[in-house]
């Protein structure tokens, strides 16, 4: 299956792009680790495979419409 052939068939299977999902996947797995975790967000990034404590706030900021720093916050109140 061709690399265009397989994008086309995932978005018509999940309704998203196969790096978008991924995308999700990945902040899905932050913000839990971030909960129940006391890994600093650069041993998370790296962990989750962005290569800068930046590139994955702002990828989590993206998605989770919040910086990891202030969902930590934020979710550590509520515990």
């Amino acid at each position: 299956m061709t690399r265009s052939a397989f994008a086309l068939r995932f978005k018509q299977v999940v309704d998203a792009a196969p790096m978008e999902y991924l995308t999700y996947w990945r902040m899905l797995l932050a913000s839990d680790r971030l909960k129940n975790s006391d890994k600093s967000v650069l041993n998370m990034a790296f962990s989750l495979g962005y290569e800068s404590e930046s590139a994955f706030s702002i990828a989590f900021k993206r998605v989770m419409s919040q910086s990891p720093r202030h969902y930590v916050r934020e979710h550590a109140l509520k515990v």
